[in-house]
């Protein structure tokens, strides 16, 4: 038998940590490949697999959620092992990866949020939208999060598909979502709601709107919710219509929007009200909590990537008692991995991690999906980034240096030296059974559990 790494006497140890869709995508590319014998690890901090598409797909778009059965598929290989529960940098450092797995790949997605820069954002009311769609997916991390929906207006900095889950959510029937996978607490909340108006805020004009006409129709078509557009904000400078002309998810937002302005208000309890070439300059506020928005009027000029935003010196005041920033994800540095902070990512060539200072690819070391690229693109765009980063993975093999200790148990016996509870792919196959059989009950696809030892006590009963 050979001892070339990646074939049968010798197969290629990976280890990929983040078990969202990118890391599941770019186990997928290596696993596709029939010359290569691979063995894989999917490591994730939490118990349970999927990362966004759990804890960022909005509730009511339970389609999207099954590409699960796509990564389930992918987990139930033989070759393939999930090590949940199990935190890069707590239980396993970068000298353990090395230790153990040939190449490692880094695909932790976007754990935080860009910030809006301007005075009030700190203040009680205002919130990452980050935050805000993991309080509603029922994240571990923030089932804690303080949110009052006991006010009359809200507003939503952004416009992307995010920007657009978020408004949605807030001005929704709740009972239209109580028969989702929703967080019962963030139901409860929404059911105590006082808010009628939600704004919709986008720097820049309807052209360069990046949601998708799909989102844009769904919100324009909510029951009990009308979706109020100035016709006014959507005329068009001479560069956003040559803009237009070359764009058709553009054209198609446009003749939504269009639609919503010349129909109306129809006197509907909720609004939406979608606004263009406005910026938020400051967050106004009362004993600390959130009162008002202020914002500037904008007007379009050539910048250097398209048409930008700059202020006219106009100003507007919004009365508003909750703020949701939706204005990108960011990834976090990672322990002993470089990390460019203007850019938000780990430096890379093709997904090879490179040196910040030489440029130089780092050996055995890759990423995908936005810790890669940034957060751009919806779930699928994940696939080619990660078929990317295999293809660099395989056309480095020859150069790859052995690991010293690349069997599984050796990564179990490192575990277990250091305390952790490691959740493997049956374990999350019982919790998921455990959900589905408590939504099953109240007409839901799923209950989710909470907390990280919820979830672990809940394994230990059904033992």
């Amino acid at each position: 038998m050979s001892n070339t790494l990646g074939t049968s006497g010798r197969p290629l140890r990976v280890a990929v940590i983040g078990a969202g869709p990118s890391g599941f995508y770019t186990a997928a590319a290596l696993l596709a490949r029939k010359d290569l014998a691979v063995s894989i690890d999917l490591i994730d901090r939490l118990p349970t697999p999927y990362g966004l598409v759990r804890y960022g797909v909005a509730p009511d778009h339970q389609k999207i959620k099954e590409v699960v059965r796509v990564f389930e598929r992918l987990a139930l290989d033989p070759r393939v092992r999930y090590l949940g529960n199990v935190e890069y940098g707590r239980d396993l450092s970068l000298a353990d990866l090395r230790r153990h797995y040939d190449q490692i790949v880094f695909a932790v997605g976007g754990q935080s949020d860009r910030r809006l820069g301007v005075p009030g954002e700190d203040l009680a009311g205002s919130h990452s939208s980050t935050a805000f769609v993991a309080w509603y997916s029922r994240h571990p991390d923030f089932l804690d999060l303080s949110v009052d929906l006991g006010v009359d207006a809200a507003a939503v900095v952004g416009v992307g598909n995010v920007a657009i889950d978020v408004a949605r959510v807030v001005a929704r029937d709740p009972e239209e979502l109580a028969t989702t996978d929703i967080s019962d607490d963030a139901l409860a909340t929404l059911r105590e709601s006082r808010i009628r108006d939600t704004y919709l805020l986008a720097r820049r004009g309807p052209v360069q709107a990046k949601c998708s006409p799909a989102e844009l129709k769904e919100m324009s078509h909510l029951a009990g919710v009308d979706l109020v557009v100035d016709p006014r904000e959507l005329e068009l400078d001479p560069a956003s219509a040559e803009e237009l002309a070359g764009d058709p998810q553009a054209q198609k937002n446009l003749e939504l929007l269009r639609a919503a302005a010349a129909r109306g208000r129809t006197g509907a309890a909720r609004r939406i009200h979608l606004r263009f070439l406005v910026s938020p300059v400051e967050l106004l506020g009362e004993r600390d909590r959130v009162t008002a928005l202020r914002l500037e009027r904008n007007r379009l000029a050539p910048g250097r990537s398209g048409l930008s935003a700059q202020g006219t010196g106009e100003y507007e005041t919004l009365p508003v008692g909750l703020v949701v920033r939706a204005v990108g994800y960011r990834s976090l540095p990672l322990p002993e991995v470089p990390f460019d902070e203007r850019g938000g990512i780990v430096p890379n060539l093709s997904g090879r991690v490179t040196d910040p200072v030489t440029g130089a690819p780092l050996p055995g070391l890759y990423v995908a999906g936005w810790v890669k690229r940034g957060p751009t693109g919806l779930i699928g765009s994940n696939k080619p980034d990660g078929a990317e980063t295999a293809a660099s993975m395989l056309e480095d093999l020859a150069a790859t240096a052995p690991a010293p200790a690349a069997m599984p148990a050796a990564v179990d016996e490192t575990l277990a030296a250091r305390g952790a509870c490691v959740v493997d792919f049956a374990a999350w196959q019982r919790l998921d059974r455990l959900e589905v059989a408590c939504g099953k009950a109240q007409g839901r696809p799923r209950v989710k559990l909470g907390r990280v030892e919820e979830m672990l006590a809940a394994l230990a009963a059904d033992d």
